[in-house]
């Protein structure tokens, strides 16, 4: 069998597919170390590009096995290869038909005399007949075939362990009476007291509105105190092992991603981490043709593991990355997203952190930022909005000791801890907001560290609308879970974090969508006021204006406009200064001037509110695709 397994290894691999004795070497040593069949190290560790080993194995004369997933059904000892599907995994086998005379399987590798081995043992017979598909489609074979139980914890975990933690339903009995019991309690006040009713309504919008704009304000200058912090310094990180480092997992969710695939695998290549120690996965959809091909082709080698996440309803980004968390084995794991370029030195910078935090500390949240700022005027904005976002407001939330809203990339974890909080919620389309929260409320403690991930800033409006119209979404949902028992909340994060958690995360969709129909109402009475009115010529009464001023004012009181003139004066300067400041971290200073355009970025923020919201009653669970490598910006690195 030894001396098959080497002439197959020399002329497949070898011969056929180009690779050196050194290069063999390196991977028979990893395939000893990592516990993975010779194939699967070769195609994953960046030896040999998928489309080199298929023409390999075309070159040999060796007929390669087409699936018709439609058809697949389990062998009849179905149990032990889900409770071993790993290994399967692993070993790129996929066992096809069994009865009590013959094992017929369908493999990648037919060198592979250790794993054919390791898995006539796990299933008691020898096999009798292969055939040799490629590893893409065995690995989705298996995934689809016997990972359905990983599936159902995948969607349902936090439902089954904490209902009330999930968003799969919207709106609660109790809620839905609440909301009622408000809106009938104001119908019937502006029937009795319409004049007062207006005026007490106007009173608290504004006031809550200011609120919401203040506390974001306070957040960015408690955030500037920790702008020069370095958490790790380079004499600590230059103290880091490469012994010492353990396994670290990257979770990569993509779902049609096929332009940014080949950006993606330049990127992993620049991180500064031993690659034996990476277990990095490929999230595919299985219904994702366009990805699956794109890999299936890859004409160089890649560096991730694909795990084909088999078909289920809600198809979100969080429901993907449960379900890779199956089959991840890192001490810690991040995500990042196909078009991210993270800071090469990031995952040995949040391990130096973690040895020096203590253990309630489960998850290290990096800045997020653009590396096409200065394409147009929306990707400028959005890089002003990202910086005092990441580099001032949510230190000033980690400085406060408050609840932190993770971004939705970049998020570092202690494996343990979050598998114990059972995941991300495959219902939540903010599910990171989410997860930052239930951490907290279970005595959890997120911090932030100043290490950057660039992403791919949206150019294009449309595209901009879809993206922030479902981070607002789940921002509304995710307000709606953690607001269904009150008081329950507050005792579970205190008075500061309660009061934190209204103001960040109900204050950002509700100024969004409180501040174009308060700008309108006093746009429309300063209109009146100018007089405009009566020179239109289609009034036939010239002294309409004055006339239909007067009884506005009954309702909106002169007193009541300098209050609202007060409010988006004084919250408009604020956020314009919290957007310049937020230039000099990074030293955008070209930027500064676009601070001036955030009033009407606003409005394009309450445009995608106002979607956000009429998907939260018709399809709260619609994951609102974002396009990616729109860009024409071509850096592809980050120091």
């Amino acid at each position: 069998m030894m001396e098959q397994k080497e002439f197959y290894r020399k002329s497949l691999f070898q011969e056929s597919a180009g690779l050196s004795k050194s290069s063999i070497e390196k991977i028979e040593r990893l395939e000893k170390r990592l516990g993975k069949s010779f194939l699967c190290v070769a195609l994953n560790y960046g030896f040999l590009s998928r489309k080199r080993w298929k023409e390999s194995i075309l070159k040999a004369e060796i007929e390669l096995f087409s699936f018709d997933y439609s058809s697949l059904q389990p062998i009849s000892k179905a149990q032990v290869v889900r409770d071993n599907l790993p290994e399967f995994l692993n070993s790129l086998i996929f066992p096809l038909i069994q009865d009590e005379g013959s094992l017929e399987v369908v493999l990648s590798d037919p060198s592979d005399a250790i794993n054919i081995n390791k898995i006539e043992k796990l299933l008691g017979q020898q096999i009798t007949k292969i055939h040799v598909a490629e590893d893409l489609d065995v690995l989705k074979a298996l995934h689809i075939t016997y990972g359905l139980d990983y599936l159902d914890q995948a969607v349902f975990r936090i439902y089954d362990n904490d209902r009330e933690s999930c968003a799969i339903e919207t709106f609660t009995k109790k809620q839905l009476i609440a909301i009622g019991i408000l809106i009938g309690l104001g119908i019937l006040s502006f029937f009795f007291f319409p004049v007062g009713t207006s005026i007490t309504i106007n009173l608290i919008l504004n006031f809550l509105l200011f609120c919401a704009i203040g506390f974001k304000f306070l957040l960015t200058l408690y955030g500037s105190r920790m702008e020069t912090a370095q958490k790790i310094t380079k004499s600590e990180l230059s103290k880091v092992t490469d012994e010492e480092l353990p396994f670290y997992t990257i979770l990569l969710p993509v779902f049609r991603e096929s332009e940014v695939i080949h950006k993606l695998v330049w990127n992993l290549k620049n991180i500064d981490y031993p690659l034996e120690k990476l277990d990095v996965k490929l999230l595919i959809e299985s219904d994702d043709t366009m990805t699956y091909e794109a890999v299936k082709n890859m004409n160089f080698p890649c560096i991730f593991e694909p795990v084909v996440v088999p078909f289920a309803m809600p198809k979100t980004k969080p429901k993907a990355c449960n379900y890779g968390l199956y089959f991840s084995k890192g001490k810690y794991l991040t995500i990042y997203d196909a078009e991210d370029i993270p800071d090469s030195k990031q995952l040995k910078l949040v391990y130096s952190l973690f040895k020096k935090l203590s253990d309630e500390y489960v998850v290290v949240q990096c800045a997020l930022n653009y590396f096409n700022k200065k394409e147009n005027l929306l990707t400028r904005l959005f890089t002003l909005e990202y910086s005092y976002w990441f580099d001032y407001m949510l230190p000033g939330l980690d400085s406060l000791n408050v609840p932190i809203p993770l971004g939705g990339t970049s998020n570092h974890f202690r494996f343990d801890r979050l598998m114990e909080l059972g995941g991300w919620d495959g219902f939540n389309v903010t599910e990171d907001a989410d997860l930052g929260l239930r951490a907290y409320a279970k005595s959890y403690k997120v911090t932030v560290l100043d290490s950057t991930t660039l992403e791919e800033a949206n150019n294009d409006f449309i595209n901009w609308i879809r993206q922030r119209s479902r981070w607002i979404k789940g921002y509304m949902q995710t307000f709606l879970v953690h607001m269904r028992h009150p008081i329950k909340l507050y005792r579970k994060v205190g008075l500061k974090g309660f009061f934190a958690f209204q103001f960040f995360i109900g204050g950002t969709f509700f100024t969004f969508l409180v501040y174009p129909v308060l700008l309108l109402f006093l746009l429309f009475i300063l209109f009146l006021h100018t007089g405009l009115l009566d020179s239109m010529v289609f009034w036939n009464d010239h002294n309409v204006s004055d006339s239909l001023l007067e009884y506005i004012e009954v309702f909106f009181p002169n007193w009541l406009v300098v209050i609202a003139i007060f409010n988006f004066v004084i919250g408009n300067l604020m956020m314009i200064y919290v957007n310049m400041m937020a230039v000099f971290r990074r030293r955008s200073y070209t930027l500064i001037l676009y601070a001036l355009i955030n009033p009407f970025y606003w409005l394009m923020h309450s445009i995608s509110a106002y979607k956000g919201l009429i998907q939260l009653v018709t399809k709260p669970f619609y994951w609102e695709k974002t396009n990616h490598g729109l860009t024409k910006s071509s850096k592809t690195s980050v120091g």
